[in-house]
Formats: C-alpha cells, structure tokens, sequence
C-alpha cells in the first residue's frame, strides 16, 4: 500500500489514493474488513513525481516578496510542496521500516498523519486554483526528500529529523503565514487561512507521533533521548536550528526547550 502511493506520480492521483488507502486501513482496524498484515517492501529511493513543478536547489528558487499577489501563490505554492512531500515521507517511513518490529499504533500514527497530509495538499491545491494557479505552476526545492534519503537505514534518525526537525519548524513558521493571507482581505486568502488553520492544528499531531515514537525506540535501546536527539540532528540535519521557536506549541507535540535550543547556531553545545 505504501509502495502503491510512493509509486503515484501525478499529485492528485497521488494524494486521492493516499486517502482511499488511509480509509482501507482504518477500516480494516475497526473490524469491518480483513485484517491487513504487516509486511516488508523495497520503497523507491525517490518517490515519483509529476513532471512539474521543475525541482531546483533551495538557493536556485526565486524569492518573492509575500505581500503581494505573486508572493503569497509563491508561498502557497512551497507549502503544497511541502504537504505532497509529506504524503510520501509518511507512507515511506511505514514501507522502508516495515522490517523492524513495532506496536500497531506506529502504523495507525503514520497512515492517519499520510491521510491528513493528502488532505492538506488537496486544500493548497484549491486553494490556489483561486488564486488562477495549479501545483507544478512555479518551481520548487529538491530539499525536503534529502532527509530521507539521509535517513534510509535509521528509523531513529528519520524521527528525529523529519517530524522532529522539519514538521516542528513548520509549527515556526505557520502563524506568520495566516498573518499574512489574513492582511490580504481578498476571498482567495481569507480561503487560504482557513487551509492554514487546519494544517496548523493537525501538524502539531504530526510532530508529536514522531516525539512519541522516538522515545519509545530510545526506551526499549535504553539510550537517552536528548543525547539521541543532539546526536542524530547533528549528523543528519544540514545546518543549525534557527529561532525563533513556537515553543508552546512544540510542547504541546512532545519536544521541550533543551531539545532544540542547544543546536541553534552559536550554542556551544551546537
């Protein structure tokens, strides 16, 4: 199922049988279909992709300014690419880690957090439809798929850098977005901060699972999870953590302050 969805390379197609596949799960948890076993797959190393949007380098990607009307379908523009990266990164950490064994909530945690990510592509998605844009429309960053690739053959290390790492940096960054598509006034952003607010609340659960099944894995390797953290950011993530933080929000999914501020630029323990 995984695989199938990692496979998908047009974004709706993608996207829609992410959420049709989601239902199938949990279907199959509350009883009313067959079981669905835990297996073993060979995820692709990158997962398919449509044809646009033209993936650059971070730095190769224009910088618009956001309070225009090109700058905010630029912003909305990343943050579906964003949201279609997440979709694979879920599904991608059930299929590559399927050989480990591990409690059934992992596979329920991750397969609702992939079902909620298609969801909020899908409304990034209309949402720029308004905005008479489409996903593909504007160039985006190669960045986000890195972390897996980095993180291939260590599920601690996926925990720890994508939901950890990059899912909490965009409880950061989030509000400062509404902020600015509730300045605009027009119907299109105010459409936009509804999408928002949605991702927002839903993302903290995101970061959260990761938090969750990061200790868990620390506990039974009876290894210090703060220690872990530093370790693994340290030698997967390209780059310091950068305040400000949301700090409330980040711990409300789990992850406290001495986390993540030792590894800001210019810590002597970063």
């Amino acid at each position: 199922m995984a695989c199938a969805v990692l496979e998908t390379a047009d974004a709706r197609e993608k996207t829609t049988l992410s959420r049709r596949l989601a239902a199938d799960w949990f279907a199959a948890r509350r009883g009313e279909a067959a079981p669905i076993e835990i297996g073993t797959a060979t995820p692709p190393d990158i997962p398919a992709r449509p044809a646009k949007p033209d993936l650059l380098s971070p730095r190769d990607v224009p910088r618009r300014k956001p309070g225009t009307p090109e700058g905010r379908k630029a912003l909305l523009h990343a943050v579906g690419h964003i949201e279609l990266n997440a979709v694979d990164l879920h599904w991608d950490i059930i299929a590559r880690f399927g050989h480990i064994p591990m409690p059934m909530g992992f596979y329920d945690d991750w397969v609702k957090s992939a079902d909620e990510e298609a969801r909020h592509f899908q409304l990034i998605e209309d949402c720029l439809a308004e905005m008479g844009s489409f996903y593909g429309d504007l160039p985006a960053h190669l960045g986000m798929w890195r972390a897996a690739q980095d993180t291939g053959r260590d599920v601690l290390g996926r925990l720890a850098v994508v939901p950890m790492v990059l899912e909490a940096r965009g409880l950061d960054v989030t509000p400062g977005m509404i902020e600015i598509f509730r300045k605009a006034h027009d119907p299109a952003a105010q459409k936009a901060v509804a999408a928002l607010e949605v991702i927002y609340a839903e993302e903290v659960h995101h970061v959260a699972y990761g938090s969750k099944w990061f200790h868990f894995l620390c506990g039974r390797e009876d290894i210090d999870p703060k220690e872990a953290f530093h370790a693994l950011v340290k030698r997967y993530f390209h780059g310091a953590l950068k305040p400000p933080f949301n700090e409330e929000k980040r711990a409300e999914a789990g992850i406290p302050p001495d986390f993540y501020w030792p590894l800001t630029q210019g810590n002597p323990a970063g």
